[in-house]
């Protein structure tokens, strides 16, 4: 057991309970628990194979591997349709109630699959970058701001642009703009923060 796990626990309380459940029943495997991005999560060989996110309206139980999966009960989805090939996630509600002995048949196929080092290997597409106008405009206004946009990697770049984008209101336009410039300016990426952990 990683004692950051029980940090994390702490840290969402509205599903402390959840995650505490599936936690034990992951726990109850061969599974190494640790933390990663942020999460927790559980490696065979330092591979990783499930995690646990706890959100606003739901906690997961994210599958890295998932569409290797059987999932005959159709509880699995992707949680970022057109963005992720292969991870799945099983979501639950303080409604919910886990089903133990189903979880752990999807854990264990999950544990089977690794060992056998099933991979899907995702396709890798180049699209172009789109700097939406509010961030196109500031660039170009702002020769420090250019130039430092102008050294970030094609994924900073990307991570910025796409936050950005999703922005529908002209006020959390304008909020998102005030918050990433300093981090442009500085070479620190929007999801920097998580990749460390």
């Amino acid at each position: 057991m990683d004692s950051r796990v029980d940090a994390y626990i702490a840290k969402h309380s509205n599903f402390t309970k959840l995650i505490n459940e599936i936690r034990k029943i992951l726990l109850s495997t061969e599974f190494e628990e640790t933390i990663k991005w942020g999460m927790p999560t559980y490696t065979i060989n330092n591979k990783n194979v499930v995690g646990i996110g706890a959100f606003k309206s739901h906690c997961g139980v994210w599958f890295f591997q998932g569409a290797l999966l059987k999932d005959a009960h159709k509880v699995l989805r992707n949680a970022q349709e057109g963005k992720t090939q292969t991870m799945r996630q099983w979501r639950f509600t303080n409604d919910s109630k886990v089903d133990k002995k189903l979880l752990l048949t999807y854990i264990k196929e999950a544990i089977t699959n690794e060992k056998k080092n099933l991979r899907i290997k995702p396709i890798r597409t180049k699209k172009p970058l789109i700097i939406p106008p509010e961030l196109f405009s500031s660039i170009n206004k702002n020769k420090m701001l250019n130039k430092s946009f102008e050294a970030l990697t094609l994924s900073k770049k990307r991570e910025f642009s796409e936050y950005m984008a999703e922005a529908k209101r002209e006020a959390t336009k304008t909020k998102r703009l005030e918050k990433i410039i300093p981090m442009i300016m500085n070479n620190v990426g929007l999801h920097d923060k998580y990749k460390n952990c």
